[in-house]
């Protein structure tokens, strides 16, 4: 190979967390959010990318922009909050983002969770484009129990059908846990996430089998056929498949919004947050186990890594996070300079 042929690799920026936030505040004050969603979107975005989520940190951020400038979702939007039942609250969030939705809601479901000792809040008109384990991984750190779900946009094949008709319907869990980390996953009913499929198809790999088919319901290992008239499948089959119609009826039927197969955004070139709905479940497990809850996690945590389980749900990204906060979040230059274009930075 000739010295001219070799390709040097610059070498990724390193930014803190607070430098990342506000960069991203600024990019979406300046693409149309007030502020306190900005700040609601900034730090989500900055918070998975800190955890080593790519599918759903800085990569996320020209869909974002792309789809403000869309007109199809309002990010002056304010959530309005109804305190249904004892034990409900239900929120529109006016067809604006899911997370200020749940950022309006939360002190009031909490004290409901606290009071009665589970609390269910229904999101509709919403659009939620990030990872979900943010929205639950809090509550555990205030020794709650939380589950949510999300329905998103058509591109999945239910098992046994020729066609898509699910969304990727993430579920995630969190809770405490003694001595440790609380115990979080956020997991796609899908075979892998769609987020997932977009970078392998922007570096030109191939995924495993199983993963998703093309345009004529074949089987492909190839991304962009995915992407481009494809679809995915369930992860486990018609195991998955049941989970995700589960999502469906939970977040949409449930909540009061879209269905993954409901909306149309075709009239919104750029678009590509889906508007559906957003459910979470929180339980005070005081009421239940004495204050003994997050001891009994811990000890589950304890016997599996004892029958040989080196790496639990959620470990990965606590490395990753530790990691980031001492030494920064890498960036790779490219990736760094594009943000600051899409901040007004010259």
């Amino acid at each position: 190979m000739s010295a001219s042929s070799v390709v040097v690799e610059t070498p990724p920026q390193y930014l803190s967390l607070p430098a990342l936030v506000q960069l991203l505040e600024t990019i979406f004050q300046r693409h149309g959010c007030r502020a306190e969603v900005a700040r609601c979107l900034a730090e989500n975005c900055a918070g998975a990318e800190r955890d080593g989520a790519h599918s759903h940190g800085v990569f996320r951020i020209p869909g974002y922009v792309s789809t403000l400038a869309s007109g199809w979702v309002d990010g002056q939007a304010v959530p309005v909050v109804e305190d249904v039942a004892a034990a409900f609250v239900r929120v529109d969030a006016g067809n604006g983002f899911a997370q200020p939705a749940l950022a309006a809601a939360r002190e009031l479901l909490v004290s409901k969770a606290r009071s009665a000792g589970i609390a269910v809040l229904a999101i509709r008109n919403s659009h939620h484009f990030a990872a979900l384990w943010p929205d639950v991984e809090p509550f555990a750190e205030e020794g709650l129990v939380a589950l949510s779900v999300v329905n998103s946009m058509t591109c999945v094949v239910p098992h046994g059908a020729d066609r898509p008709l699910f969304g990727t319907n993430p579920i995630a869990f969190a809770a405490p846990q003694a001595q440790g980390q609380p115990i979080v996953f956020d997991l796609a009913t899908s075979a892998i996430a769609h987020g997932d499929v977009q970078i392998a198809a922007r570096k030109g790999e191939r995924l495993p089998p199983g993963i998703g088919v093309d345009s004529l319901g074949q089987p492909t290992q190839d991304p962009r056929a995915i992407l481009e008239g494809g679809a995915l499948l369930p992860f486990g089959g018609h195991k998955g498949s049941a989970l995700s119609m589960m999502v469906e009826l939970l977040a949409a039927a449930l909540t009061g919004g879209n269905f993954s197969f409901e909306f149309d955004w075709s009239q919104h070139p750029g678009a590509q947050t889906p508007w559906t709905g957003q459910l979470l479940i929180v339980i005070d497990p005081n009421h239940l186990g004495g204050g003994r809850f997050a001891q009994r996690s811990g000890e589950l945590v304890r016997q599996m890594q004892a029958v040989g389980l080196e790496r639990m749900p959620g470990d990965r990204r606590y490395r990753t996070r530790a990691k980031s906060l001492q030494e920064g979040i890498p960036l790779a230059a490219a990736e760094l300079a594009r943000l600051r274009a899409l901040a007004g930075d010259d």
